[in-house]
């Protein structure tokens, strides 16, 4: 028997019920705010919009549709299916957080902060989910398939990110690999050896993710790499703080991916991590010799709308 489909509504712990969890009552948490020079109420107000905006979107699921919520912590242990139509209540960021578990479900991003939030993913309000749902599934139905970036160990480990995926120290020490193409020899596609470099990690991300932290190194170095469209098959990486030395270099600190290359990582630091769009908590191990290969994911994100 076919499954009905299933509405999986993705939140996201509100800074109010984090306050109210560190402090204990609403006073408490007044107090704490007013000593730092913010006013409760904006707070509150916003932790009110999101939960009309959650309980709106949850009311205009089908009768006939099955329904799930999961909270932005548990996405890591959630199980979402191929029948699955998912409804992310909440910022930008969330729709990438939530984006790496998936594998070519329906994604419609709702707003619950109109004008806080730049609405890059989150084009909608949560009234047009009545709407949306039903026509997610069907594949007419105008969607844009955002470009996703992958890394994939030489152990067969795979991560995937919507933004982009870091590959560095999980504190402050200094990573060191050698850096190159993906080549089976010691020398990369241009006839150059991979390049020994200590850094403080490298980051290679999609145009969705061209947008935030990319943008920002892109901007700093001045960079005359053209930044990558969000459905474009195509990535942009670059070496943060790249150290010179006799035995590391600076010559490879930036480039761009298009589908089927990819850049190859060597670890030679005891432990490096690597982990996508903030989720420090979901991230790969990386020890001395292990290799990890980045490139342009075969999933996209499909956001509808």
């Amino acid at each position: 028997m076919t499954l009905a489909p299933r509405a999986v509504l993705v939140h996201r712990t509100t800074e109010y019920e984090e306050l109210l969890a560190r402090h204990g009552t609403h006073g408490q948490a007044a107090f704490f705010l007013s000593s730092r020079g913010r006013d409760i109420r904006e707070v509150a107000e916003r932790h009110h919009r999101a939960h009309r905006a959650l309980e709106e979107a949850a009311a205009a699921v089908p009768l006939t549709w099955r329904q799930g919520r999961v909270e932005r912590a548990d996405l890591d242990r959630f199980l979402f299916g191929p029948e699955d139509v998912v409804v992310v209540v909440g910022q930008d960021g969330l729709v990438a957080n939530a984006a790496k578990y998936l594998t070519g479900q329906p994604v419609i991003g709702i707003d619950t902060d109109a004008g806080r939030n730049p609405g890059v993913l989150v084009r909608h309000r949560a009234a047009a989910v009545r709407t949306l749902l039903p026509a997610a599934l069907d594949r007419r139905t105008p969607a844009d398939e955002l470009t996703m970036v992958e890394a994939v160990t030489d152990d067969a480990q795979r991560l995937l990110a919507l933004n982009e995926i870091y590959v560095g120290p999980p504190g402050h020490q200094t990573a060191r690999y050698r850096l190159g193409a993906d080549e089976d020899g010691p020398a990369d596609g241009d006839g150059r050896a991979a390049e020994p470099q200590a850094s403080s990690g490298v980051l290679v991300g999609t145009g969705t993710g061209a947008t935030g932290w990319l943008r920002s190194l892109w901007q700093q170095r001045d960079s005359a790499l053209p930044l990558p469209g969000a459905v474009e098959a195509r990535l942009i990486w670059f070496v943060r703080e790249a150290w010179p030395s006799p035995a590391t270099g600076t010559s490879r600190v930036e480039g761009l991916l298009t589908a089927g290359e990819r850049l190859r990582v060597t670890v030679e630091s005891d432990r490096l991590v690597a982990f996508g769009d903030g989720m420090e908590g979901d991230a790969l191990e990386l020890a001395w010799g292990q290799t990890v290969r980045l490139g342009v994911a075969d999933t996209a994100l499909r956001l509808v709308g």
